[in-house]
């Protein structure tokens, strides 16, 4: 296993890690660790290069340092991805190789589940090292981070509602889901039982055709869904997706979803602003996961109540972001970073 520093600026830490024995080629970057270890999940994904996993590993990274800075987690910011594609290379001595990455950074860096990991991945990855988060239930862990980051989004979506809407409640609002994976097929069961009317899309087809079969949920061509007109476009896949191809597009009133990183760059937030639109910070909507799992560090261990309690937290920290941008004048990610920051200035 070979394991090389990248040196990046306004980074603590950064790693490449390949392992011809496993073919593991991975990255953990660190943010910040200000307020705490940094916490913040595992994800593999077939990377065009390198340099795209890079870029992909770093602004998550960062965002985990604003999402556990404004949900008060006491935790810092780090992520890792695992370069290779999730349906054909994975094993249990990548993953038991990964852990072993992860523990040089000696627990500076604490692990979780994300995009196409799961908590038998977890289990691989725990063999090499004890600084992993959201193992099973019976194991005395957290299980499963995805209801919790569906059910923050639900709670935060009541203050988006509320703001663009005028009312919290979701009976008749049309939500388009684009990602209905692990969150965003969660997601949009919740929202149905709440009376919305859903529409959903992804890239895999399969899995829409399931939801619809199961839930009954109108489904669109991934291609066709920001023509769709809807009072709420919920992203709940890779990031990037809110760029200048996009944002003209959009037929909504917000945009309000799970996926990471949504806007390519800080102006899209502002573009959004300039139509109207009112969007909601991924990193503060969709914390309940990061939430949920950072539990099983507080003394005591975890506990279910009390992690729910923490992500009740996102409506009230969403509507003072949406304070913030209103009487300043400025897009809502910008109110986000300035009450992160606010929280980590105090940290410091």
């Amino acid at each position: 296993m070979e394991i090389t520093e990248i040196a990046v600026e306004g980074y603590e830490r950064v790693a490449r890690c390949r392992d011809e024995a496993t073919d593991l080629h991975a990255l953990i970057a660190v943010h910040d660790t200000t307020l705490g270890p940094a916490l913040g999940g595992l994800r593999m994904w077939p990377y065009a290069s390198e340099d795209e996993a890079l870029f992909d590993v770093l602004r998550l990274s960062k965002g985990m340092t604003y999402k556990s800075a404004i949900a008060e987690t006491g935790l810092g910011g780090g992520k890792s991805v695992i370069i290779g594609d999730p349906k054909r290379d994975k094993s249990e001595a990548l993953f038991e190789a990964m852990g072993r990455f992860v523990e040089d950074f000696g627990g500076e860096y604490i692990t979780a589940e994300d995009m196409n990991i799961g908590i038998s991945d977890l289990e691989c990855v725990r063999r090499g090292t004890r600084w992993v988060t959201g193992l099973s239930r019976e194991s005395g862990s957290s299980g499963n981070p995805s209801p919790y980051t569906a059910l923050g989004c639900v709670i935060g979506l009541k203050a988006v509602l509320e703001a663009a809407c005028g009312s919290e409640s979701f009976e008749g609002r049309k939500v388009v889901i684009q990602g209905a994976g692990a969150v965003g097929g969660r997601l949009a069961v919740m929202l149905k039982e709440k009376g919305a009317e859903v529409v959903i899309c992804d890239i895999d087809t399969e899995r829409t055709e399931q939801l619809h079969n199961d839930h009954g949920f109108e489904h669109v061509d991934d291609e066709d869904h920001l023509d769709v007109e809807c009072d709420v476009y919920a992203p709940c896949a890779r990031g990037a997706g809110i760029n200048d191809e996009t944002v003209d597009r959009l037929r909504c009133k917000a945009v309000a979803g799970a996926a990471n990183n949504q806007c390519l760059e800080p102006r899209h937030a502002e573009s959004l602003r300039q139509r109207g639109i009112l969007y909601a910070p991924d990193f503060v909507l969709n914390a309940g996961g990061i939430i949920n799992v950072s539990v099983e560090l507080l003394e005591g261990g975890y506990d279910e109540a009390r992690a729910l309690g923490r992500i009740d937290r996102i409506y009230p920290n969403l509507k003072r972001v949406f304070e913030i941008s209103r009487s300043e004048q400025i897009p809502t990610n910008e109110a986000a970073f300035r009450l992160a920051e606010e929280r980590l200035a105090a940290g410091r």
